[in-house]
């Protein structure tokens, strides 16, 4: 009966022009949709990845049809391998194994039992409790840090590109990335960040902080997407997709 169930609903959708959307999937259907006519529209020609984990992100860019390219930043030296491993298959992606911040300096970088809760930040679990297993400490690298407006400059040299688009989601550690950026974030056309609505690391802007930061930037708000559903009905986290007003009639 479940297969004849489904087989109706894909038909109803094929003639009615409509995607059959499985329960739980509809947030990341949103942000690839958004995301594609986003750097369709407003022509990005190159996206920085900071804080890409293993490239899943970057995968993401390119099925929905972003060929530009892609510079992932990664400090775990396990996951900017694997992301080595993979951009060796695709000429116009780069990896830099390193962590962004907003000075340089020698710090001490959290690797979390779940690595995609690693941080430069300090786990905290006073506002909310739901990730206390994954987003607690397995061991910590000795890294140094960087700018991002190093990394732009050195890029923009060899790339030539001119509507940079920067996401970024470095658990906490955002508005610490854009601060790096100095004038150089101006040049992006558009960023994705993820917002804090209950912070789940010590001393991490909260939302309201991190979009007057942008907002007075130059940024105006072009989408949320929640990032950590199945918690219903608390919404911990949300990522933000902003457009630059001044690059952007």
């Amino acid at each position: 009966m479940a297969t004849i169930k489904r087989s109706i609903a894909n038909a109803l959708g094929w003639a009615l022009n409509a995607s059959i959307v499985r329960r739980g999937t509809l947030a990341t259907m949103f942000e690839k949709e958004h995301l594609k006519r986003f750097v369709t529209e407003l022509k990005v020609d190159c996206v920085f990845d900071v804080g890409a984990n293993d490239g899943q992100y970057a995968e993401m860019l390119r099925e929905i049809g972003f060929l530009g390219p892609i510079i992932s930043f990664e400090p775990i030296p396990e996951l900017a391998k694997q992301i080595r491993e993979r951009a060796q298959r695709d000429v116009n992606w780069y990896a830099e194994e390193i962590a962004l911040d907003d000075s340089e300096h020698t710090a001490s970088f959290n690797v979390m039992q779940s690595s995609q809760f690693s941080s430069l930040k300090t786990p905290s679990h006073a506002e909310t409790t739901r990730f206390e297993k994954e987003n607690s400490i397995a061991y910590a690298l000795e890294i140094k840090t960087a700018l991002l407006s190093s990394y732009f400059d050195r890029y923009q040299a060899q790339l030539g590109f001119q509507r940079p688009f920067l996401k970024m989601d470095t658990q906490g550690n955002d508005l610490a990335v854009a601060r790096g950026a100095g004038s150089r974030l101006s040049s992006f056309v558009g960023l994705q960040s993820e917002l804090a609505i209950k912070r789940i690391y010590a001393s991490a802007d909260d939302y309201r902080t991190a979009l007057d930061f942008y907002h007075d930037a130059g940024f105006e708000l072009s989408a949320f997407v929640p990032n950590n559903l199945g918690h219903f009905p608390v919404l911990i986290e949300i990522d933000c997709i902003m457009f630059n007003s001044k690059l952007v009639s």
